[in-house]
């Protein structure tokens, strides 16, 4: 998402202690410890064990899971915390004053990950600042994701001087107008809007409804694939739980989470030929959400003092060749609420045999 940051922070390089990194940067290729991987610049070379850390200790030996899900969701409720009137933006607030931020409602159950990461961080002695650390984290996991971009990564965020307003983050029962004005006031387009909820191809409700805790958002949770696009403009018939909750839309597929804003974003006129285009165009999907999410990680950020380390980021598994997008079973075309009117929607196979029940993604 391309955009001029409209207030831009305060720079402070943030205390790496990454030891003779001002002097390797000078160099164009440098190689790292061990001699294992070359770098750009040498001040990235720190980031690999990091990295190797993350995999083992956080993400189940390099699975794209619950821990996955929750650390992509929160680099944006980090990151969004950005306004005129205060916050950050990509600066680690949610972490450094987690006291204040994870009783935003907005912040509903992000605690959880907060308190992992936090104590991640402090049981691995990481020295790069809470808004490096979430960034690097979530461009780490989309990762382990099968059919994901390799998602860029940028360090050097200095720490977090103060909590995020209340107020900042969108919610599941917010208006398509709400919604894409808060995203304005920190120049993300429509556009680029959708682009981010392919994060949502890969994403689990815990607490839109509590007693059903690992609902996923589409039938291919462990994909990074466009079946959530194909699944939120399909006509909703039931509530996955036993009954509804704020924010919480109908959805076509037994135990699939669907909400509000997903369904009404599908079939809005301003966001439905966007959200249409990437129902059969993952490669669309890949940079657009890549692009999207550049913009994102760096919001409130001077990327001029930042160092590009985006070659410490692990290269994503394609998806498998019977991977495309499809129709689940029992489901077609004529299930669409089709909105975009500029093009006709795209043809899809159906999965053959008898209607599904997508089973939640267990807890890590």
């Amino acid at each position: 998402m391309s955009f001029k940051i409209p207030f831009v922070a305060l720079f402070a390089f943030a205390s790496l202690q990454l030891g003779n990194a001002a002097a390797a940067a000078a160099d164009k290729h440098v190689t790292c410890p061990g001699g294992k991987q070359t770098v750009s610049n040498g001040a990235c070379c720190a980031l690999f064990p990091l990295l190797d850390a993350i995999q083992a200790d956080l993400f189940d030996g390099g699975e794209c899971g619950e821990e996955v899900h929750e650390s992509l969701r929160l680099t944006f409720h980090d990151a969004i915390g950005f306004s005129k009137n205060g916050g950050g933006g990509a600066d680690g607030s949610i972490i450094t004053f987690g006291d204040v931020e994870t009783l935003f409602h907005a912040n509903n159950g992000i605690d959880g990950i907060v308190n992992t990461q936090k104590k991640f961080m402090t049981d691995h002695n990481v020295t790069i600042s809470a808004g490096d650390f979430i960034q690097f984290a979530g461009a780490v996991g989309v990762s382990n994701c099968p059919g994901a971009p390799r998602l860029d990564f940028l360090m050097g965020r200095p720490p977090a001087k103060a909590a995020s307003p209340d107020l900042l983050v969108p919610e599941p029962f917010d208006s398509v107008d709400k919604i894409l004005a808060r995203f304005a006031e920190v120049g993300i387009n429509s556009d680029e809007v959708i682009a981010l909820l392919a994060s949502h191809s890969v994403a689990a409700a815990d607490h839109v409804d509590p007693s059903i805790p690992g609902t996923p958002f589409d039938s291919t949770p462990g994909l990074f694939d466009s079946q959530v696009f194909i699944e939120v403009q399909l006509n909703g018939t039931a509530f996955p739980g036993n009954t509804s909750n704020p924010g919480e839309a109908k959805s076509p597929i037994a135990g699939e989470m669907r909400i509000q804003s997903d369904e009404a974003l599908a079939r809005d006129p301003r966001t439905a030929c966007q959200w249409q285009s990437f129902v059969n165009n993952q490669a669309k999907m890949q940079s657009e959400f890549k692009a999207a999410m550049r913009k994102l990680a760096v919001i409130g950020q001077n990327t001029k003092k930042l160092i590009d380390c985006s070659e410490v980021i692990p290269v994503p598994k394609a998806l498998a060749a019977n991977a495309g997008p499809h129709f689940p079973p029992g489901l077609s075309k004529k299930n669409v609420q089709q909105a975009c009117k500029k093009t006709p929607f795209p043809s899809l196979p159906t999965v053959p045999g008898p209607a599904i029940t997508i089973a939640p993604v267990p807890p890590s």
